[in-house]
């Protein structure tokens, strides 16, 4: 069974021959190089920290004013809102993607309580 998973996790021969043929040429390791141009400016623990502030004043701030405050890509600021704080666009506010057991539990005493309600009012 371990043989089995080990052939599907295994990387290709190409690959294998790609790598033979990089540490013949003198690479001494498999793991990234560096790489040249412009360093990670936009998604640090201060620009998150400051979009975070700005979503929890304003749920409804467009992704526009946030890049226009901060002087940095909308695209850096979806990245922020997304992977970083984790949260989603729904019904024109950001919202945290992931509810807290506090907000799943009113959730389910508001959705008995509407239940309820429609039992009573149709009879069911």
């Amino acid at each position: 069974m371990s043989w089995i998973l080990c052939i599907h996790s295994a990387p290709s021969f190409t690959t294998i021959k790609f790598w033979a043929a990089e540490f013949k040429h003198g690479r001494k390791s498999l793991g990234d190089d560096e790489r040249s141009g412009r360093p990670k400016t936009a998604t640090t623990d201060d620009n998150i920290a400051k979009v975070h502030q700005m979503v929890l004043d304003d749920r409804r701030i467009k992704v526009r004013e946030i890049a226009e405050v901060m002087s940095i890509l909308k695209e850096r600021v979806c990245h922020i809102l997304i992977q970083d704080l984790d949260m989603r666009k729904l019904s024109a506010r950001w919202v945290p993607s992931l509810l807290t057991l506090d907000q799943k539990r009113v959730r389910m005493n508001i959705f008995h309580a509407m239940l309820a309600q429609f039992r009573i009012n149709y009879g069911r």
